[in-house]
């Protein structure tokens, strides 16, 4: 019996020991520039962050350009999880690359903030990683009643997730989510492989939007010729 119970003990321990070394090994390789598994592009509805935002990103993207879908960000994700801030302090960001990126990411403070926390995790250099960000972008059609709508628009999640899959050749239901706020459709979300193919989200980033029915406010401002 004593045996028995020294040999539990022994096999606890030894278990435990390894659970720790695997989560020591994966932990070393959290915030590793270049080592993550898929990408999410972020669309942000600039309707709706114009009716919460404040200060200076309000006043660069909610001035008279109407702006719809905008790139909130390219961001490398783990299959659980994600990395941030993967290098402290980042490597500086040439202003002639943040120029060249206002009129997909419309506020130069939100060029800064996705290199600092998202574009260090990728590896890439910065005129790399914003090439990519244009690239993903471009594959992406955005569904034409969603390009400029001058009234609100009440749609439903499978509404929005339908549109874009019938105006994206290969994209499918576990490739997209929505985020949302109780009332507002606020960003779409589409995952890529590090090909920019799309692939399905992984589950901690699906089904974040449980509202039924959102309103995605009208652009704003005059069409600028």
């Amino acid at each position: 019996m004593i045996r028995l119970f020294k040999i539990r003990i022994w096999f606890f321990i030894a278990a435990f020991e390894l659970a720790l070394g695997l989560a020591n090994a994966q932990d070393r390789q959290q915030n590793v520039p270049g080592q993550f598994d898929y990408y999410v592009l972020s669309l942000s509805w600039s309707p709706s962050f114009c009716e919460t935002a404040t200060g200076n990103a309000r006043h660069r993207q909610c001035g008279p350009r109407p702006y719809s879908f905008v790139v909130h960000g390219l961001w490398p994700q783990y299959e659980r999880g994600f990395p941030a801030s993967c290098q402290v302090p980042p490597p500086r960001l040439d202003r002639r690359i943040v120029s060249s990126m206002l009129d997909l990411m419309p506020a130069p403070g939100l060029v800064f903030h996705e290199w600092d926390e998202h574009g260090t995790c990728s590896g890439l250099q910065p005129r790399e990683y914003f090439d990519l960000v244009r690239k993903a972008r471009a594959q992406i059609k955005i569904p034409p009643q969603y390009d400029k709508p001058t009234m609100p628009l009440r749609v439903t999640p499978a509404q929005v997730i339908d549109a874009f899959i019938s105006n994206n050749k290969g994209l499918t239901t576990t490739d997209i989510t929505i985020d949302c706020d109780r009332t507002r459709l606020r960003e779409v979300r589409i995952c890529f492989n590090r090909d920019l193919e799309f692939r399905s989200c992984s589950r901690g980033t699906r089904g974040s939007c449980r509202t039924e029915t959102l309103i995605m406010p009208p652009v704003r401002g005059r069409r600028m010729f």
